[in-house]
């Protein structure tokens, strides 16, 4: 293969993994929410509300509201709990308003949303629907960059052997071997460690549960591992093992991180907020 043609397809690999990584960024249920909200006054505020926060400090909720005749209130309970909504005005620093939630344990969430005006009876809801926040512990760097890198890495190595795959280049196995390794180091060792410092459990998919990220990632590797098995026996054929098992790790990288993963259910313990 021409060595310019091999760098434009490592540039294409890279091009798709970086889209692919943005895309699961902005649409995760981890990504702050976003969005806009038009008083009575015809004022417009622009806001961005936490889903994801640590357990070792409470999550901050803060707004820029530049006009000071705007007060802010906070509704918060926790999610799956038979708490009553709870209702509190927000605190003024200079052009911000801003409120503390409570902390909870790791994997435990929280709903809430804001109400802002200049009084109780002009205040408008924002968001309509409430925000999510869960919470979970401290993850070492030490684990969590690892984990990031070798799996992008995996990403950027799949999509490079899936192009090779399909143009029958001579490199098919070998970047195989090379997307199987990284793939099993980022997913399969630092990726249940950072789970584990998270949310206190190494492995939470099937059997043992339903978190989507967990089972996934065996999804896509039953396809990589196929692919090891049956490029050696038949190189012409077994390479679109290559493109399938390519094919598996972009579609779940396109499917947001940290869906239906680790919860607490508050209904099942005692005590309220």
């Amino acid at each position: 293969m021409p060595l310019w043609k091999n760098i434009l397809f490592w540039i294409i690999a890279l091009l798709i993994m970086a889209s692919s990584a943005v895309y699961q960024r902005i649409t995760g249920p981890t990504h702050p929410y976003r969005g806009t909200v038009e008083l009575e006054t015809q004022e417009e505020i622009s806001y961005r509300l936490l889903r994801s926060y640590d357990t070792d400090a409470p999550a901050p909720v803060k707004i820029v509201v530049p006009d000071r005749d705007i007060k802010g209130q906070i509704v918060y309970k926790r999610y799956l709990s038979y708490d009553e909504w709870h209702i509190d005005d927000m605190t003024r620093s200079d052009d911000t308003l801003q409120y503390n939630l409570p902390q909870l344990p790791a994997a435990g969430k929280m709903m809430y949303y804001v109400k802002l005006g200049p009084d109780e009876e002009t205040m408008v809801r924002a968001p309509d629907d409430p925000v999510i926040l869960r919470y979970k512990d401290p993850v070492p760097a030490w684990a969590l960059v690892p984990h990031v890198l070798f799996i992008f890495m995996a990403m950027v190595f799949s999509t490079r052997t899936g192009i090779e795959g399909l143009v029958n280049g001579a490199r098919v196995y070998r970047l195989t071997v090379l997307t199987t390794i990284l793939f099993v180091l980022g997913g399969f060792i630092f990726g249940p460690i950072v789970q584990k410092f998270a949310f206190g459990a190494y492995w939470t998919g099937f059997p043992f549960g339903h978190d989507l990220t967990d089972n996934k990632v065996l999804f896509s590797l039953i396809f990589w591992l196929i692919a090891l098995w049956r490029i050696p026996m038949s190189p012409k054929n077994g390479r679109w093992w290559a493109v399938a098992a390519s094919v598996s790790l972009l579609i779940i990288y396109l499917i947001p991180h940290s869906l239906l993963g680790s919860e607490l259910d508050f209904r099942e313990l005692e005590g309220q907020l």
